[in-house]
């Protein structure tokens, strides 16, 4: 289950998708975490719907890999839609039991918003598969440089998330190791019911957290061994330009999220 997380994880392939500026796709993902809680009704799920299966289609990365990061959090999905499910009043009651009350509201409740964390958690992946840490940081970094004006650390943002991205599949394959060796020695990760099985992970942790804090320590003697010293005067190996296709991408941002309000209001 750990090697099914894929964020932080980088795609290599050509497609327009991987050619576009960071900050294009950093501000089309925001706009798209957006739409996602302003669409309702069955057609604002349609196009929704069409637009990502497009851009899946378009960035050339495999669906089933890109789907895989959601056996990851299914828990969390199915545990959100279970409380809409069952704390959502409503005027049309389907059935009750104890002290629920599922009604016609909480269905429809339910449906959406496991609809939206899979649509989350795809278009979010799809960032991430498309775009390597290097040039989010860049894209980070170059979009919120206004706001160093107001001495706002911008630079160690960028880079604390570049490096957060960077240890996320680092840290999947240390435990995967470290797993597998437990494993070995007898220990048992998969029997027993939910609270079992997270008790067993104790013993994954320790030396998860020491390896995590070493890696961390080795990285930071690196960088101070190199003089490195961020903020302002550093250069890029490559500088960020906006291109025709990166304008292009915002205007079929502006129709995406037009068409998204209109149906919201219209429908």
């Amino acid at each position: 289950m750990l090697r099914d997380i894929t964020l932080g994880q980088y795609y290599p392939a050509d497609s327009v998708i991987h050619k576009l500026d960071p900050r294009v796709k950093l501000m089309g993902v925001l706009v798209y975490i957006i739409s996602l809680f302003i669409f309702r009704g069955i057609a604002g799920f349609l196009w929704v719907s069409v637009c990502l299966a497009a851009m899946v289609r378009i960035s050339r990365v495999p669906f089933g890999f890109m789907v895989k990061g959601l056996r990851a959090v299914i828990t969390l999905m199915a545990i959100t839609a279970l409380f809409n499910l069952l704390l959502t009043p409503g005027e049309k009651e389907l059935f009750q039991f104890w002290i629920f009350t599922i009604t016609l509201e909480g269905v429809e409740n339910a449906v959406f918003m496991l609809v939206r964390l899979i649509y989350l958690i795809i278009g979010t992946s799809l960032m991430t598969l498309t775009t390597t840490p290097n040039q989010l940081t860049d894209g980070l970094e170059k979009a919120l440089t206004p706001l160093s004006y107001l001495n706002f650390p911008v630079h160690a943002i960028a880079m604390m998330m570049s490096i957060a991205l960077r240890f996320i599949p680092i840290l999947i394959e240390e435990a995967d190791v470290v797993m597998k060796a437990q494993m070995a020695r007898g220990a048992d990760f998969e029997s027993g019911n939910f609270i079992k099985r997270a008790k067993s992970m104790t013993p994954l942790l320790v030396p998860l957290f020491v390896s995590a804090f070493r890696r961390a320590d080795d990285l930071a003697m690196a960088m101070e061994a190199r003089c490195y010293v961020g903020g302002g005067g550093r250069t890029k190996m490559k500088p960020l330009h906006y291109v025709r296709r990166d304008y292009l991408a915002y205007l079929v941002f502006g129709l995406y999220v037009s068409v998204v309000v209109g149906l919201r209001f219209v429908v």
